[in-house]
């Protein structure tokens, strides 16, 4: 592929009018949307209304946006192929996924066996950790360097496991695993599965629903862009809701909650997995965000990143393997989520000469991996392949092995 045939994939791109809702003219060519999404118009317009209506309101403004983290939920949850009144926005993905895990754990008495991915996100990790510590549990850790993940993560579940949490896209290779298949083996030894949603919502297909997903968790504030640290959110399957009772027994979750009782009683449904007061301006950010997404047509959005992230990847093959680059990213296009990942010893250096130069804002993981994340309302097929030219020139000119790290999120 070369550069007319990108402008022509333009040319014939749908979506393309949707790139006026974002300001990113003059600007680098923008490749770090699976860390932090830019704001569209929208989003600022329904932060100003909501800024509006709390001066105009004040404490009043609260009869209508008590009910905010369902109402978004539900939104977001059409999205995510849950029906209605099985997701909430709220909290941050690490408080959720804490939560819902905990959940499952008491539900399971009696099992000892947590199963996870050993290198899944952080967060995750060390959650399941904590959890596995204090409930006197085994985290179970998982490598899935081969062709077949999902063969070593059902290896790994048994009759003794409890939960199993995985990501269904990785974060650092982009890899996406097979959720229908690892729910169902999940099932068939009597555990729980949780799926971390987090490069996954807004980006390629979810269907929690058609999964038959017990629980899922994830953020706002990637491809969804809905603002630096924006609510997370959480979805608990409807025939689940009133068995689990999660750990943080806030006053948001108290069944008639302004009665102000000494004892606390969960309110019925996916309202139980509220805690603390939710953040309403925030709400509003994701809200039109969520909107925003809708309005492009989900299928539309999807065939459109996985048509990028092939031509990413098919640049990359060209272009930067002959320099030295590996692609991390699987090569089977249904593996894929909406993000490529090229290693180098000289990542972090050449991620960064990127940046200074004003040429491309890629994203970095330690330790040699550069991710290519463009996003389907806003990035153009000639930015995917401008950035891998770019990048393929940097390493032909050079650049300083030393450069001042930054902190990345």
């Amino acid at each position: 592929m070369n550069r007319k045939d990108a402008e022509g994939l333009d040319r014939a791109d749908d979506l393309a009018p949707f790139r006026a809702r974002f300001e990113l003219a003059e600007r680098p060519i923008y490749m770090d949307g699976n860390s932090l999404g830019p704001p569209s118009s929208a989003v600022a317009a329904a932060l100003t209304r909501a800024a509006r209506e709390w001066q105009d309101d004040l404490v009043e403004g609260w009869e209508t946006w008590i009910d905010r983290p369902g109402t978004v939920g539900d939104r977001l949850g059409r999205l995510l192929g849950a029906a209605d009144g099985q997701v909430l926005v709220c909290d941050s993905t690490t408080v959720n996924l804490y939560k819902l895990a905990w959940a499952a754990i008491a539900h399971q008495a009696g099992r000892r066996v947590i199963v996870a991915e050993a290198g899944d996100f952080p967060t995750d990790r060390y959650v399941l950790q904590g959890l596995a510590e204090t409930h006197g549990l085994q985290l179970r850790l998982v490598e899935t360097r081969g062709d077949d993940p999902e063969g070593a993560l059902e290896k790994a579940m048994d009759s003794d496991t409890a939960l199993v949490c995985l990501s269904h896209v990785h974060f650092r290779t982009g890899r996406k695993l097979a959720a229908d298949r690892l729910t169902a083996a999940a099932h068939d030894r009597g555990a729980l599965i949780l799926w971390d949603l987090a490069h996954s919502a807004g980006s390629v297909p979810v269907d929690l629903d058609g999964w038959e997903a017990d629980l899922a968790v994830g953020c706002t504030y990637k491809h969804l862009n809905a603002g630096p640290g924006s609510p997370g959110f959480l979805y608990v399957r409807r025939s689940l809701q009133d068995d689990l009772r999660q750990p943080i027994w806030g006053w948001f979750g108290q069944d008639n909650q302004f009665e102000m009782e000494t004892a606390y009683r969960p309110r019925p449904g996916i309202g139980s997995f509220l805690a603390g007061t939710p953040g309403i301006l925030s709400l509003a950010a994701v809200d039109a965000a969520v909107a925003l997404v809708q309005s492009a047509g989900p299928i539309r959005l999807y065939a459109k990143a996985e048509r990028m992230t092939r031509l990413l990847f098919e640049s990359a093959r060209e272009r930067l393997v002959p320099l030295g680059a590996d692609i991390i990213t699987p090569k089977d296009p249904t593996r894929r989520g909406a993000h490529v990942s090229v290693s180098h010893p000289r990542a972090w250096p050449w991620c960064r000469a990127l940046i200074d130069r004003r040429l491309v804002v890629a994203d970095f993981r330690t330790p040699d991996v550069i991710r290519l994340g463009p996003g389907s309302l806003y990035s153009r097929f000639v930015d995917c392949y401008d950035a891998v030219e770019a990048m393929a020139q940097v390493m032909e000119d050079g650049f300083p092995d030393a450069a001042v790290r930054r902190r990345v999120t």
